[in-house]
């Protein structure tokens, strides 16, 4: 049987408000990207991802980000490798601290995307990770898209997944829209289900233009802060299932 990682980004709480419906998304993914204190989150969403994760059976990884609360760590900031490390491992060891037993980490947001191309933020990134890995007895695998972090990652010994985002819109040369532009972001929960089942059979998404995008992907991303997210979420489990796709992590 064919199977699938489901993600979603949660535990994105911000000033102690959440910006996502956690315990509805919880039941219907695989793997959950837990913010853990950059971006977005604090000691009391970490503790309640950990809650339902055991509750509902899913696995967590650790959502590092710029610290960046203000703007959603959406922003590159321009920050020495010295300082990435610092505040990932800050990151990570907080998910850690609050009871998870982490199984694998995603950059958020800007840094998710420097890090495809930057190699020094990327080279920044898996030493947190590899520091987490030593502490914790196992390599943990990074989930992104290909580039600098994938190198990176695997030059040090780490598993490297990619991911594909079920609620993005793609460009013809594999890149995602930018936020800010038109298209950048699907809500129809019937188009996303379809899109997910399309990437597990054929590997491959319609980007904006018509155009189909060869895409590898290990696990399937729904943003759990769009107002569609339980729809999309719970349209694309059903459609996967139906498919004879099982829903499960793969770490």
């Amino acid at each position: 049987m064919a199977s699938i990682d489901l993600n979603a980004d949660l535990g994105e709480t911000v000033a102690g408000v959440p910006t996502a419906d956690d315990e509805a998304m919880f039941a219907l993914i695989s793997s959950a990207s837990v913010a853990c204190g950059g971006h977005a989150g604090d000691a009391a969403s970490l503790r309640a991802a950990v809650d339902r994760a055991a509750r509902f059976g899913v696995a967590i990884g650790a959502h590092p980000s710029y610290p960046d609360t203000a703007n959603f760590g959406r922003v590159r900031l321009d920050m020495s490798a010295d300082d990435l490390i610092s505040t990932v491992t800050a990151q990570l060891n907080a998910l850690v601290d609050a009871g998870a037993e982490v199984r694998y980490v995603k950059p958020h947001g800007a840094l998710y995307h420097a890090v495809t191309a930057d190699s020094a933020q990327a080279e920044a990134v898996v030493a947190a990770v590899s520091d987490l890995s030593e502490r914790l007895g196992r390599a943990l695998p990074v989930l992104g898209l290909p580039g600098r972090i994938e190198r990176a990652a695997r030059a040090a010994g780490l598993p490297f997944l990619r991911e594909a985002f079920l609620d993005r819109g793609y460009r013809a040369d594999g890149s995602l829209v930018p936020r800010e532009e038109p298209g950048a972001l699907l809500h129809d929960p019937a188009e996303v289900a379809d899109r997910a089942v399309r990437l597990v059979r054929e590997g491959v998404v319609a980007a904006t233009d018509g155009a189909a995008v060869a895409v590898e992907a290990a696990s399937l991303c729904v943003h759990g802060d769009s107002p569609d997210a339980v729809a999309m979420a719970r349209a694309v489990r059903a459609a996967l299932e139906a498919d004879g796709i099982e829903v499960r992590a793969p770490w």
